[in-house]
């Protein structure tokens, strides 16, 4: 997990001002891979209780813009945040409980994915979300008797 020195670092390695909204929010998005806006909210309220929803999108919003952060909005849900950025990795999502988890690179070097038809692009990142079940949700689902 990362420190407060750690994440000053950041902030000043991406020519960001130092600040306690901006501490809190990237502490909190450390500690709370995948989380969407309002745990973010929550958690980096326990850091700083008087923090607003507005700040922490416009923090949201400038971490993302600095290569701090990633958004991630898989299909049908709402935006979230994650601290892993820079290896274009992808994720996957369980469909009965929404939970997501990383998912590294099958084969060869990012993209991961070369296109066959992208003649007119150079291709840098390839966005891929897996859906299935997690464990925990194969176990609690009823076993189905064949026959």
């Amino acid at each position: 997990m990362a420190t407060s020195s750690d994440d000053e670092h950041l902030l000043r390695g991406a020519a960001l001002r130092v600040t306690r909204p901006r501490l809190a929010v990237l502490a909190a998005v450390h500690a709370h891979p995948h989380a969407d806006t309002e745990s973010i909210i929550s958690a980096a309220r326990r850091e700083l209780p008087r923090v607003s929803h507005q700040a922490v999108y416009d923090v949201l919003r400038a971490l993302t813009a600095a290569g701090l952060v990633r958004r991630i909005q898989p299909s049908g849900s709402v935006a979230r945040y994650e601290s892993r950025v820079g290896d274009n990795h992808h994720h996957v999502v369980c469909r009965s409980c929404g939970a997501i988890a990383d998912a590294d690179c099958a084969v060869g070097r990012a993209p991961c994915l070369t296109p066959s038809t992208a003649r007119a692009f150079s291709v840098d990142e390839a966005e891929v979300v897996y859906w299935g079940l997690c464990a925990g949700c194969v176990a609690a689902a009823p076993a189905t008797t064949g026959g």
